[in-house]
């Protein structure tokens, strides 16, 4: 397989506690080891650590998004100006980050601070280091039964090394051909034994500069596919909304600006100085990014039937990113115009400012600063004299991030217009500004007099306590039926700490942010049986109850799981498993008071209407980006509830090939999710046209939600200005697809070994509907799916002598293009890793992502403007990697 695949006879082992006699334990399988005979009842994929060298996988994260299972498109740290642009999340069935749940040796760890789209808690696996990982494990599938709340979609869990033999040293440096996101990697890891004591430890330190937009000549200028250039100075008649035409030279003497491309342009609107590089000069591609991470696991032998084991994780990430420099518009916090006292015009004035007034465009990137830790602390042993063995353990994580984002002061207004001289007769502010004043570029020291920056305070945290026993019962006459019990209690909050000064009038056209905070505690009892039933047959059930409090209430679930394996002969395997989930509500559904932010595209059906235009033809229709939105939360939400079905077959005719077929469907009921604004415009439209009576409730509400300017408002009169959304319990949601994979291994006398592997998975169906009683029509294949239909991986590994040399072929299916009237085209794309043992203990490796160097053109963000979308523009990107080894 591209991964190797592994099927646990069952998830305890996983779930109960990483390092425990697990019933039944987790097994890696070997190349040698018939998959009929080791796997059962669900299919679990392992990506084991050198994999992510081996495939040319970029890190932990670009690994864990390549996944077949992982068919959900989520917005990660290289996506731009989103809620979490320092963060990756995973969709493991297109379900969605927050029904993933994420672990670390079976253990739940932190969320990130910030949730994700705005919405929903995750977490974030951009900043996993491997040096002490051993391999990831992901159960896809309902499993709360076995983990608890979240494991709607399934299960990723990190599993760390238990041993290393000797000190290893790993090195590693990279970039990309077409420039930018160089990159060196530092790696640390070795083992210590001194009698009961055992240590196994990692360090991790690496760098990685920006990708920017400039640094790709196809996205560098807006004006190279005829898009209209930014405005960079800019002055309008507020009232005809037409530019006032600049001074003779005014253009010319700030053409330096921006790379030398400031000049004059001709709009339908008037005459301004623009440039097409305004807005790409300031857009990372590729976040920079530096990490330390440091990882220890100890053990101590009391005897020998228990041992104290305690493990201890600590993470410090700096990350920084661009997705706009910094701009002015006149009074932009009030009005946006004001009355010139020298034309006695109600005037609107723009700048955008070039990297070299203000000392290049790094100086207005935003930065956060993560800290993030993970302490689990033990004891487990067997009971003398049975079969059965315990552990008992506690763990603590926390999440810290602290972002410094850049802004200008309010006093930019008057920097630019000078002294207020009074208001008129509707209240309009009266300037009698220098126009020259404008016009003029600034000198760094100038704009670092109109600019600051504030700092945002996030954190996370979860404190957990977990005790797990597991052995024989009785035995039955086909073998032992095993048990499995586990008591676990629990702790989880956050909390979202705005700058003050936000809404002290301090900076430039912000407003207010309101602290957030939240917290809840949870209990669980679970218990899983294994029972052969015969020879060929092999039974599994689990069930668990868990409780949460929170928001001064109360809420739980009970969840079972049931599985079934059948080997009909040693070659064969035919399993089936059914289970149900659930998940408490997001803690930032429950607890955020107002969040803000806009949507990727938004459609105004009732100007749409007022215009006699059909919306296929609107000039209203599709607008990107989308209006703005206005979130808040709810206390009264219920947990979601999952239910999910797997059917499938493993056949290993012999130790070289073997080939599975899994079939599975999910479906989650009381989804939490926020109202469509799409039917909030749709409605406000037929309420506000008569097709409704604008007088009921519902219309009542519609018209309520869309906030818009007045009709007679000098700039964008009648236009939405924001939408009032919030969550609800009222969605379903439902997948099914299948798994496919095979692996052949050759084995030739004179022309090396050869492993061939390919795994597929296709989405046959996706169904949502908002209320009960809406149409579920199956989106897969239509514009309104918006998620992978189907991916495939493939592998061809040839180890000859010492070299060792792999190619890997990835493939993703089509997806609705930005216009939603046609599709994005399926890519191909192909990575290399070979390398040499120099001796034993050394080697060197080298790797290439991206061997073609395409980039697909992907208009599903705006392309290449707007640079966001399903397919990054890096181009192809190398590593040179070397690894040696102290000793062992």
């Amino acid at each position: 397989m591209p991964y190797s695949t592994a099927l646990a006879q069952s998830s305890t082992g996983a779930a109960l506690g990483a390092g425990s006699a697990s019933l039944p334990q987790v097994q890696v399988t070997g190349s040698r080891i018939s998959r009929a005979q080791a796997e059962g009842p669900a299919a679990v994929t392992v990506l084991k650590s050198e994999d992510i060298t081996r495939l040319g996988f970029k890190s932990v994260g670009d690994a864990l998004a390549s996944l077949t299972e992982n068919t959900g498109f989520t917005q990660g740290e290289d996506f731009g100006n989103t809620f979490t642009p320092a963060a990756n999340a995973i969709s493991l069935r297109g379900l969605g980050p927050n029904h993933t749940l994420t672990l670390v040796n079976g253990r739940r760890v932190a969320d990130y601070p910030t949730a994700y789209d705005g919405s929903v808690n995750f977490v974030n696996t951009a900043n996993i280091p491997a040096a002490l990982i051993d391999r990831i494990e992901v159960l896809s599938g309902g499993a709360s039964a076995i983990y608890g709340s979240d494991a709607i979609a399934g299960v990723v869990n990190i599993i760390l090394k238990k041993h290393v033999d000797g000190t290893q040293l790993n090195l590693k440096l990279g970039g990309t051909q077409r420039g930018g996101g160089e990159n060196a990697r530092a790696q640390l890891t070795g083992g210590l034994e001194s009698g009961a004591l055992q240590l196994v430890y990692g360090i991790e330190l690496s760098k990685r500069q920006p990708i920017w937009s400039r640094q790709r000549d196809f996205m560098a200028d807006t004006t190279l596919t005829g898009a209209a250039p930014a405005v960079i100075f800019g002055r309008k008649d507020a009232t005809s909304n037409k530019y006032i035409t600049p001074e003779p030279g005014a253009c010319e003497a700030a053409a330096g600006l921006f790379e030398g491309s400031v000049k004059s342009f001709k709009a339908k609107s008037g005459f301004y100085c623009g440039s097409g590089r305004g807005s790409p000069t300031y857009w990372t591609t590729q976040t920079g990014n530096q990490s330390s991470n440091f990882a220890g696991i100890l053990n101590y032998g009391l005897n020998a039937h228990t041992e104290l084991y305690a493990e201890a994780l600590l993470g410090f990430t700096t990350t920084e990113n661009n997705t706009r420099g910094p701009s002015w518009t006149s009074l932009g916090g009030s009005k946006g115009y004001f009355v010139n006292g020298s034309t006695g015009k109600l005037e609107t004035w723009s700048r955008r400012f070039a990297p070299e007034e203000i000392g290049g465009a790094e100086a207005f990137n935003r930065k956060w600063k993560d800290r993030t830790h993970n302490l689990v602390l033990g004891v487990r042993g067997d009971l003398q004299g049975t079969s059965w063995s315990y552990d008992l353990g506690f763990n603590t994580s926390g999440y810290k991030s602290k972002l410094n984002r850049p802004r200008l002061l309010a006093t930019v207004d008057s920097f630019f217009l000078g002294s207020q001289q009074g208001v008129n007769a509707d209240g309009v502010p009266i300037y009698k500004p220098d126009s020259a004043r404008l016009f003029k570029a600034l000198t760094p020291a100038e704009f670092a007099g109109i600019a600051s920056s504030n700092q945002s305070d996030d954190r996370a945290w979860t404190h957990n306590f977990s005790a797990t026993a597991n052995g024989e019962v009785l035995q039955l006459p086909a073998g032992p039926l095993r048990a499995a019990v586990l008591a676990e209690v629990g702790s989880q909050g956050f909390e979202n700490k705005a700058d003050p000064r936000l809404g002290q009038g301090l900076f430039y056209s912000t407003t207010e942010v309101a602290n957030v905070s939240g917290d809840r505690t949870r209990w669980a009892l679970g218990t899983e049986l294994n029972a052969p039933l015969g020879r060929e047959i092999t039974a599994t059930l689990a069930g668990r109850y868990d409780s949460y409090k929170f928001g001064g209430r109360q809420t739980g679930a009970f969840t079972y799981n049931a599985g079934l394996e059948f080997r009909p002969t040693k070659e064969l395997l035919l399993r089936a498993q059914h289970a149900t989930s659930f998940r408490a509500p997001d803690m930032n559904y429950i607890f955020t008071a107002e969040s803000r932010g806009y949507y990727p595209s938004s459609t105004d059906y009732y100007r749409c209407a007022l215009a006699g235009q059909p919306v296929e033809k609107c000039d209203y229709a599709d607008l990107q980006p989308g209006f703005f939105y206005v979130k808040n939360g709810s206390k009264d939400l219920k947990s979601e509830r999952g239910k999910s079905w797997t059917l499938g077959l493993v056949w290993s005719p012999s130790s070289a090939f073997d080939a599975s077929l899994d079939l599975w469907k999910i479906s989650i009921s009381d989804l939490v999710t926020d109202l469509s604004s799409d039917k909030i415009l749709r409605d406000e439209a037929d309420c506000r046209t008569g097709k409704q009576d604008i007088s009921s409730p519902s219309c009542v509400d519609a018209i309520a939600r869309v906030r818009r300017n007045p009709v007679d408002a000098v700039l964008r009169p009648g236009e939405v200005k924001e939408i009032v959304v919030n969550p609800i319990n009222a969605a379903v949601q439902s997948t099914h697809g299948f798994d496919i994979s095979a692996r052949y291994g050759l084995t030739t006398a004179n022309a090396g070994d050869y492993v061939f592997s390919a795994k597929y998975t296709q989405v046959l169906s996706y169904k949502y509907a908002q209320f009960a009683g809406d149409a579920t029509n199956n989106q897969v294949g239509t514009s309104k799916f918006t998620d992978w239909p189907n991916k495939l991986i493939t592998s061809v590994n040839w180890r000859y002598g010492a070299f060792n040399t792999t190619l890997t072929g990835l493939r993703n299916g089509k997806i609705v293009s930005g216009d939603r009237k046609g599709w994005v085209s399926p890519k191909w794309i192909f990575n290399a890793s070979s390398s040499y043992e120099l001796s034993k203990s050394s080697s060197v490796t080298l790797i290439v992502n991206n061997l073609a160097n395409s980039i697909h053109r992907d208009d599903s963000g705006g392309w290449p403007y707007y640079p966001v979308g399903y397919y990054l523009p890096h181009g192809r990107q190398f590593w040179l990697e070397f690894n040696h080894v102290l000793g062992g």
